[in-house]
């Protein structure tokens, strides 16, 4: 959507009545909803640099959260544009980004593991997902590819198994209903007339093993289970974003796409229909020399 002629290119600060929940990208000049954007202040040094978290003074320039459209904004100069005013931008805007992206992800895992919300180690991660007690999963991306199908088949596994369950009870729910009215479908929800769809966990592959170990305090951790609470919610938010700055220029965040590098990375997300869709992308910035961990 083209933005309107009245709405400016800068908010009047994180916190007012008119930021709304839509903004214009300085570099497309379309409005998007701002979690799809990254807002951008002027810090005292002059330096345009990302608010993450939308809570930084003063006003706000808002940029396409992907990492084309951040090197493009500062390649083109357009925040000394947008503020209307000498404000430098690194060519390493993009990748400066990124780096607190993940930053932010390590402080919502680190914050999850002090909840409690956190389990780690192969054999604890597997006893959560048979339990059901694993709300998302968690593998270092350059964790050992045979500890990661372990789990996920594990993770598979459960899911299929719930989703029997569930329905088994919509089958019983019918039975008693039908068995009570006139009509077959006469009294009953929409989630007793259809079927469950299968439910999988989301799975997070966007820190290294050495970026768990620094969020968990412990070493070698390569795999690791969410377990249910707020700060569980907090991380896969943050994992996501992270995500679609990621691949949002290929086309693919958000929609199950992927692509095929050299270094693993997914969240899974609800999709409209109930079931999880999962968008992969391996982009250079996690490509490593190193050799794959060993499993934890």
């Amino acid at each position: 959507m083209l933005a309107p002629a009245d709405l400016a290119d800068l908010d009047n600060g994180p916190r007012t009545n008119k930021s709304g929940t839509e903004r214009m990208c300085v570099v497309t000049r379309s409005v998007r909803p701002i979690d799809e954007l990254i807002r951008f202040v002027v810090a005292p040094t002059g330096e345009a640099i990302p608010d993450l978290k939308r809570k930084l003074p003063g006003r706000g320039l808002w940029v396409t959260a992907s990492r084309k459209a951040v090197a493009e904004a500062a390649k083109r100069n357009l925040f000394a544009k947008g503020f209307k005013k000498n404000v430098k931008a690194s060519p390493t805007l993009a990748d400066d980004t990124d780096r607190l992206m993940v930053r932010g992800v390590i402080e919502a895992l680190a914050i999850t593991a002090k909840a409690g919300q956190v389990v780690s180690g192969f054999t604890k991660v597997a006893d959560a997902l048979r339990q059901r007690q694993a709300k998302g999963l968690i593998h270092a991306s350059d964790g050992a590819a045979d500890g990661i199908r372990k789990l996920d088949g594990i993770a598979r596994q459960t899911a299929l198994l719930e989703q029997e369950f569930q329905q088994e009870r919509a089958f019983q729910a019918s039975s008693a209903a039908e068995g009570a009215s006139e009509l077959p479908s006469e009294g009953l929800s929409e989630e007793v007339q259809a079927p469950p769809a299968l439910r999988e966990l989301p799975i997070v592959t966007v820190l290294t093993s050495d970026e768990l170990d620094l969020a968990l305090g412990r070493s070698n951790v390569i795999h690791a289970a969410l377990l249910a609470g707020p700060a569980s919610k907090t991380f896969l938010s943050r994992s996501q974003t992270l995500v679609r700055y990621r691949m949002a220029d290929d086309g693919t965040a958000g929609v199950g796409g992927k692509a095929k590098t050299t270094a693993r990375q997914v969240v899974s997300e609800p999709s409209a229909t109930g079931a999880l869709a999962t968008g992969t992308v391996e982009p250079e910035t996690l490509a490593t020399a190193t050799p794959p961990a060993t499993q934890d």
